[in-house]
């Protein structure tokens, strides 16, 4: 019967945040992208079945994408095929990050570090295309990452932007965009990377040899 009466039961956002342990705005972040089912009220309200929420909180941790590409598209070794490096710290946003890069049929591999010393070993090994950088993160930050990636003329020419909520004074404090870079505030608009990285992609194409 307690099995029963969970399978039916629904929760606010308030509520699937405390069982999650995560904010109201992260809840809803993962509601916008697919991740967790949801519907809306008549009046607008979002209702949760709390069974998608508990088997949210059942998956895997998201820090393991560190380690390897967490959606796959095509070979990751095919140098025809444009590589995504996401420098991210957060584990729920890099969930985020895959469930909608992955849902766009990108032609591109994707791989995922959740740390600035994390991204300069891999780009170290397998220079990739487009970087997308988180800005504030332990250790070695955002910018550091970016302008060791700038200066080094060993590296080939990659797509480079930062996806940041610090607000435009803070931007500045830290030294501004960087030249050639561009810059996404969070929340994300999804919609405007995806363009972004769909023109990457076809950049990539164009120039293949």
């Amino acid at each position: 019967m307690k099995n029963a009466t969970q399978a039916d039961e629904v929760c606010t956002t308030q509520r699937a945040a405390e069982i999650l342990g995560v904010s109201v705005s992260s809840v809803q972040q993962l509601v916008e992208a697919g991740v967790i089912e949801a519907w809306k009220t008549k009046g607008g309200h979002r209702r949760i079945p709390l069974a998608a929420v508990l088997a949210y909180k059942l998956q895997p941790a998201a820090g393991s994408l560190a380690a390897q590409p967490a959606a796959v598209l095509a070979n990751r070794n095919n140098n025809a095929i444009p590589t995504i490096l996401v420098v991210e710290d957060n584990p729920m946003q890099r969930q985020l990050y895959e469930t909608q890069i992955a849902s766009w049929n990108l032609q591109a591999t994707l791989t995922f570090c959740e740390n600035g010393y994390q991204a300069l070993l891999e780009i170290a090994r397998r220079q990739p295309d487009i970087v997308l950088a988180d800005i504030v993160m332990d250790g070695i930050d955002g910018y550091e990452l970016i302008n060791t990636i700038v200066a080094d003329p060993l590296l080939r020419p990659m797509h480079i932007a930062i996806l940041s909520g610090l607000d435009p004074a803070e931007l500045q404090n830290r030294g501004g965009v960087p030249r050639g870079v561009v810059f996404f505030p969070k929340p994300v608009n999804y919609d405007e990377l995806r363009g972004y990285l769909k023109a990457c992609c076809a950049q990539h194409e164009r120039n293949r040899p």
